[in-house]
C-alpha cells in the first residue's frame, strides 16, 4: 500500500512538471532541444535580438524559480541579468511559468513562429517522414525537415532536397549542371532544380 501511495504521490509531481512544460512549448519560442520532449528538463527560448534564454526547470518544484542562463550579445545579456535579478522576487507559485517569466523581464516573450506550427504536419513527398534520420553523413542536414518545395502552385509539394536530389539521380532524363540537378517533380511532373553536394 505505502509503495502505491508514493508512486502516486510521485506521478502527481510529475504531471505538474510536465504541464509546465507543455505550456511553454506551447506558448514559447523554444529552439532548444530541437524536439522538445516531456524527459528533458531545459528548454531554450528565443526572446529575440539574437538573445536566448536556458531555464532548467526543477522537476519536484516546477512552480519554482528556474535556473537560468541567458544566451546572446554581452550588452543585451547583462541588462537581462540585471533584470531577472532585480525582479527575481515578483515570482510567485500562484502564476504560470510563463506568466511569472513576462512578469520578471517586463516584456512579452515571442510565441512559436507559425511556419513550424505548419511544418508539424509537412512530410516529404518522397521518404513521407517529416525529419531526416540523424546521422554523420548528412551533416547540417541531419535531422531537419522538408527543405525544397516544388514551385508548380497547383503542386505545392514538398521534399528534402536530399531525397529529392537521390530520387533525380535516378532517373535518365535529370541533367547535371555543376552541383545542381534539373528535372520533374516526382508528383506533377513540373520542372525542380535542386542544389546537391557536388561530392555526392
Amino acid at each position: 500500500m505505502h509503495a502505491t501511495y508514493n508512486y502516486t504521490q510521485h506521478l502527481e509531481k510529475l504531471q505538474e512538471f510536465w504541464s509546465t512544460l507543455d505550456n511553454i512549448d506551447r506558448s514559447l519560442w523554444v529552439v532548444g532541444p530541437r524536439q522538445p520532449s516531456r524527459a528533458t528538463s531545459f528548454r531554450q527560448i528565443n526572446l529575440g535580438n539574437e538573445c536566448s534564454i536556458l531555464l532548467s526547470i526543477n522537476v519536484y518544484d516546477p512552480r519554482s524559480l528556474p535556473e537560468c542562463r541567458f544566451l546572446g550579445p554581452d550588452s543585451i545579456v547583462d541588462l537581462m541579468k540585471k533584470k531577472w535579478k532585480r525582479n527575481s522576487k515578483r515570482w510567485t507559485k500562484d502564476k504560470s511559468l510563463v506568466e511569472n517569466l513576462e512578469n520578471l523581464m517586463e516584456t512579452s516573450f515571442p510565441g512559436p513562429p507559425d511556419s513550424w506550427r505548419d511544418e508539424e504536419q509537412v512530410e516529404c513527398g518522397i521518404c513521407y517522414a517529416q525529419c531526416l534520420p540523424i546521422n554523420d553523413e548528412l551533416g547540417a542536414k541531419s535531422g531537419s525537415g522538408p527543405d525544397y518545395t516544388c514551385d508548380n502552385s497547383s503542386c505545392n509539394r514538398a521534399f528534402h532536397s536530399v531525397c529529392l536530389g537521390d530520387w533525380l539521380r535516378s532517373i535518365t532524363t535529370t541533367r547535371q549542371s555543376f552541383d545542381v540537378l534539373f528535372g520533374n517533380c516526382p508528383y506533377c511532373s513540373g520542372p525542380v532544380a535542386v542544389k546537391v553536394d557536388s561530392n555526392g
